[in-house]
């Protein structure tokens, strides 16, 4: 009974948190080497990060993404991994990382970008916020193998990236630290699952793609998503086993 009562809390949080996000959704949405949108479609000023992207101005009033699908998907997150992280002081972490993590797999799948004022705060809010956690008792991961799973994940990247620029941004590099330090709190092999989930979900993704004729062998295909969505499959079963 516990645990459901902490699933559907944390499934009310997500959907909470998932309704603040449309407006920073609309403005981090903007192609490589642009600014980040300043201004609704029909010109008028956007202000602030958080919030709906609707605009009183404008005949229709509203813009960018609708509320109920970032809300829903921030809600299956969360409820999913409090189902997996039970009562732990861990799960505390997930819930508060687990809407930018939302965030940055919509921007991303929508202009190919993962911005920095997103990817580097996840890092290193997750390594903080694990470090405190390390403190609690009950909790089930290491804070040491999460710095160095960072490490190592986002290392991998760089390299991937130093190789084949053109099909490894250096957005995912980043990205890779704070997921790596997820991932790397249950062990190596939650690392090493979560990664490769990312991997052949790409994969996946791009063959279907090929196949319908949507794309080619040589087309980019933003990562961001499959690696965010790999590394919440491995941190659903290393939560789960811990």
């Amino acid at each position: 009974m516990t645990d459901l009562l902490v699933a559907l809390a944390a499934a009310l949080w997500g959907a909470a948190a998932g309704a603040y996000l449309p407006r920073a959704a609309y403005r981090f949405s903007a192609p490589a080497g642009e600014p980040w949108r300043e201004a609704c479609p029909q010109g008028h000023p956007v202000r602030g990060w958080v919030g709906r992207a609707h605009c009183p101005t404008c005949g229709t009033g509203s813009y960018g993404p609708g509320a109920a699908p970032l809300s829903l998907a921030a809600a299956l997150v969360c409820a999913a991994l409090a189902a997996a992280t039970g009562t732990r002081p861990e799960l505390g972490v997930w819930l508060l990382l687990a809407p930018v993590g939302v965030l940055l797999a919509y921007v991303d799948f929508r202009v190919h970008r993962l911005p920095d004022p997103l990817t580097l705060p996840l890092a290193a809010a997750a390594l903080a916020l694990l470090g405190v956690v390390a403190l609690v008792p009950e909790h089930a991961g290491e804070w040491l193998t999460a710095l160095y799973g960072a490490l190592a994940l986002g290392g991998g990247y760089f390299v991937l990236f130093l190789i084949n620029p053109s099909g490894m941004g250096f957005g995912d590099v980043k990205l890779a630290l704070g997921l790596g330090a997820a991932l790397g709190w249950y062990g190596w092999s939650t690392l090493m699952l979560g990664t490769f989930a990312g991997f052949l979900l790409g994969a996946l993704y791009g063959g279907a793609l090929v196949v319908v004729r949507k794309a080619g062998r040589k087309t980019a295909i933003p990562f961001g998503p499959f690696l965010i969505s790999g590394a919440f499959l491995g941190l659903l079963i290393g939560a789960y086993t811990a």
